[in-house]
């Protein structure tokens, strides 16, 4: 590889192995105020014990989360000196603005942990409200550097020299209000699927008769409707996303598509794969004129075709494969919502083993579909970093020899990803939900305190 792919690629997989934490990040808050909702309308132990534990794998992805987010930062200054030039004099904001955004969330996230237990109902609800914002509003700050990328405002780029710099239109740029929006929602869809993934593995491994299985099925049942009611706004969002797409970044839309030709009734195509030679989707599923409808609410909608574009500008067309892998599995996510609400919440049935089975999958699933969302994203803007302002080639560092870093990245992340997990079975191990459920039958002993 050369030196701008090696780059490329260490930044890419900083980024994939810190999206985990930070979907997650996001995502599990939201899912700690229900349950602490659900307790204050039950009284039932069980909703409770659910926000406690959350609480506690939430701190352990932070603890990994700040310094993998630190590392993305100084990546950004050392791999990409041009980019951050032009970051640094027209997009510095969303920056700023995240520091406070950081601390809000570690500030409550402190009074939650430590003073929950001298905390009145409200106030406790109030505080992880302010974490969940805080977390919400970090992301989506990021996420508003990346909009920047795909549609520059704000400011003049001539022979290298920027000019007529306006921040805050740079700061609400054309696609930032549909990206914050989709950012957040994937991460609420994760975070209440991951959630269920786990509830259901625990139900498959100790069984109906075990006196926890109910606990892991309010913990399901939660998870699954939370996460199919935002699996269905971030499809809704997507429709957005896609008009976006298509008013401001048409040839990123036609290689998601593997369209090569201008046309109106533009189809949408399935699965598959783009074949250059030929300029087909191989082995795809056509669906009429319904690329044209996502495109601009007609069905005679023009969408501009990947020849319309010279062949160095356009995006890797793998893309095709990437925004189907995001696009197919958050509509599986809305179908298996959907019939598991059905088949056990209205009908009263218990869930079959292969159907929790399923569930178990739909963890790991999601997470998949935030990688191929966000590699979409950022590969399908290539060649450029800003797009059609400054080329990813441009914006790169000017040092060699990046191999050997890529390499100690690659084994610091792995070893990270190892420690999280042992911490995580580890702690758990060591604190039942037997034991919790216990702490908050008896009276005195703190069940937000440390299990150790």
């Amino acid at each position: 590889m050369d030196d701008l792919v090696i780059a490329r690629s260490l930044f890419g997989t900083t980024m994939g192995f810190h999206i985990i934490f930070a979907t997650l990040g996001v995502g599990l808050p939201l899912m700690m105020i229900i349950a602490e909702l659900m307790y204050q309308k039950t009284k039932d132990y069980h909703y409770v014990i659910m926000a406690k534990r959350w609480t506690k794998t939430f701190a352990i992805l932070l603890g990994v989360g700040i310094p993998t987010g630190t590392i993305a930062g100084t990546q950004l200054s050392l791999l990409w000196p041009g980019f951050m030039e032009v970051i640094g004099k027209v997009m510095v904001l969303p920056f700023q603005i995240e520091i406070y955004a950081f601390f809000l969330e570690a500030l409550f996230m402190s009074i939650y942990v430590y003073a929950a237990e001298r905390l009145p109902p409200w106030a406790r609800t109030l505080s992880l409200v302010l974490v969940a914002f805080g977390a919400m509003a970090s992301a989506v700050l990021i996420s508003n550097v990346h909009s920047f990328e795909g549609t520059p405002a704000g400011f003049k780029m001539e022979n290298g020299v920027i000019s007529d710099v306006h921040p805050w239109v740079a700061f609400f740029n054309p696609s930032f209000i549909v990206t914050a929006i989709h950012v957040v929602l994937t991460a609420y869809t994760t975070g209440a699927f991951v959630i269920a993934a786990v509830a259901a593995f625990k139900m498959l491994r100790i069984g109906p008769k075990n006196k926890d299985y109910l606990f892991h099925k309010k913990a399901l049942k939660i998870c699954v409707i939370t996460g199919g009611i935002f699996a269905l706004f971030t499809a809704l969002n997507g429709h957005v996303v896609t008009q976006k797409l298509h008013e401001y970044q048409p040839e990123k839309l036609a290689a998601a598509e593997g369209l090569f030709e201008t046309q109106d009734h533009a189809p949408l195509s399935l699965l598959g794969f783009t074949d250059r030679e030929t300029q087909e989707v191989k082995y795809g599923i056509e669906i009429p004129w319904a690329l044209s409808f996502l495109s601009g609410n007609s069905f005679d909608t023009e969408v501009i075709g990947l020849n319309d574009f010279p062949e160095e500008e356009w995006p890797p067309l793998f893309v095709h494969t990437l925004f189907n892998l995001m696009v197919i599995t958050g509509g599986m996510l809305i179908v298996l919502a959907l019939f598991i609400y059905l088949w056990n919440f209205r009908r009263k049935r218990e869930l079959p083993k292969w159907l929790l089975v399923i569930v178990v999958l739909s963890g790991p699933l999601a997470m998949m579909a935030i990688e191929s969302g966000w590699i979409f994203a950022c590969t399908g803007r290539q060649p450029w970093t800003i797009y059609r302002i400054l080329s990813t080639a441009d914006s790169a560092t000017t040092s060699t020899n990046l191999g050997p870093l890529f390499a100690s990245f690659a084994v610091v992340y792995a070893i990270l990803g190892i420690a999280v997990v042992s911490v995580l079975l580890y702690y758990f191990k060591r604190n039942t939900v037997q034991d919790d459920i216990y702490r908050a039958e008896q009276k005195g002993l703190p069940l937000y305190g440390s299990n150790s």
